[in-house]
């Protein structure tokens, strides 16, 4: 009931705001509220409107001065903004989601959340050997559904951001790629469809001592010879993996 009330009052707000506006301010209003929050380009409202580019850039400043509408940046384009309504929340294929920040990808901040999900999902597979003495019991204990990691990374408060169920399963989509996670999907009780359920597992095949050493994925490997500028001697990578 107070939902609706609430939408009463923001319906009254903007009526207000745009009854005083000629016909074309109205029209662009309209298209960009046909958008929703995916929002549109301005090519797209003048192809829409039929409006000069002049008009049109005068129309949006209006309406972002009246509060109406807003410009977003999207990270499909770094120079190009979409326009939506002001109240609504811009589509997670405008902003990014989670994973960007100022249109820039947090390669960083992904990686650190790849590594405490398998972390968890070790842990509970090493807790699951401790406990059960059958294989079928230790497997089926080690297996954690997305809320669980979800819990697990919430708790811990290492996101700056609100994270979702959703957003935690795309990093368990990433370890599976990786090889280090399996996924199952079970039927839930009554009529709540699938649970995802995710498991540490072993890789299959280890990687040979070559790729695992700098040497194996270097770039310039045929480069590289005692006495050049690049030199086994003189690498930083050699060095830090012989110390690690």
């Amino acid at each position: 009931m107070l939902e609706r009330y609430i939408d009463v009052l923001v319906f009254f707000c903007v009526f207000s705001k745009i009854k005083g506006s000629d016909n074309q301010e109205k029209l662009v209003y309209q298209i960009i509220e046909e958008q929703g929050n995916k929002g549109i380009w301005i090519r797209d409202i003048r192809f829409k409107s039929n409006l000069l580019l002049t008009q049109v850039n005068k129309i949006l400043k209006n309406l972002e001065s009246k509060k109406l509408i807003k410009a977003v940046k999207s990270v499909a384009a770094s120079k190009k903004k979409v326009y939506m309504l002001y109240n609504v929340e811009p589509d997670r294929s405008v902003t990014g989601g989670a994973w960007y920040s100022d249109q820039d990808f947090e390669s960083e901040f992904v990686e650190v959340l790849n590594q405490q999900c398998f972390k968890f999902l070790e842990q509970k597979a090493s807790k699951a050997k401790e406990t059960k003495t059958d294989p079928i019991a230790q497997r089926n204990s080690s297996y954690g559904s997305s809320a669980d990691v979800w819990k697990f990374i919430s708790e811990l408060g290492i996101s700056k951001v609100q994270l979702s169920v959703e957003d935690i399963e795309t990093i368990l989509e990433t370890l599976i790629c990786d090889g280090k996670v399996e996924r199952s999907i079970v039927a839930s009780a009554g009529d709540a469809g699938q649970t995802k359920l995710y498991r540490a597992v072993a890789p299959l095949i280890q990687p040979t001592g070559l790729m695992r050493m700098p040497c194996g994925v270097c770039p310039v490997f045929d480069q590289c010879y005692e006495g050049g500028s690049i030199s086994p001697s003189t690498c930083l990578y050699m060095k830090e993996w012989l110390e690690y």
